[in-house]
């Protein structure tokens, strides 16, 4: 009988040793994938920026009369965000706050929207929809 309980204990301990293994191993595996999403968001928010500072980079460099139109997303890996121009500075970030970025750009007039966005080049000025 003595035996027998203490197969059973050692069984136990065994097993708990491997569920807590397990678990373990799982928990780093999704903190992994968590880094890795927000790696990606961050990116996305930055990118995002990136395309409007060049946008108006490209059309400071262009000749009078320039006129473009380029899309910026509604909604980045499936979250909310803001976007705006203020202050000579391109503000990006989603609305939970957890990823967010600004870059310089030059003075331009009006302000950047989602989706269909039109610059132009008129007179020397800047002027985005």
């Amino acid at each position: 009988m003595k035996k027998e309980a203490q197969s059973s204990i050692e069984f136990v301990i065994i097993v708990a040793f491997i569920l807590f293994f397990f678990s373990a191993f799982f928990l780093i595996i999704n903190e992994n994938i968590a880094d890795k999403l927000k790696e990606k968001q961050n990116l996305e928010v930055k990118n995002t920026a990136l395309v409007i500072q060049d946008e108006i980079n490209m059309a400071s460099k262009s000749s009078e009369g320039y006129t473009r139109e380029f899309k910026i997303p509604e909604k980045i890996r499936d979250k909310d965000y803001e976007v705006s121009i203020t202050e000579e500075m391109v503000y990006a970030r989603t609305w939970d706050n957890k990823s967010a970025i600004a870059l310089p750009v030059l003075n331009i007039t009006g302000d950047v929207v989602k989706g269909i966005n039109r610059i132009r080049k008129i007179n020397g000025m800047i002027y985005l929809n």
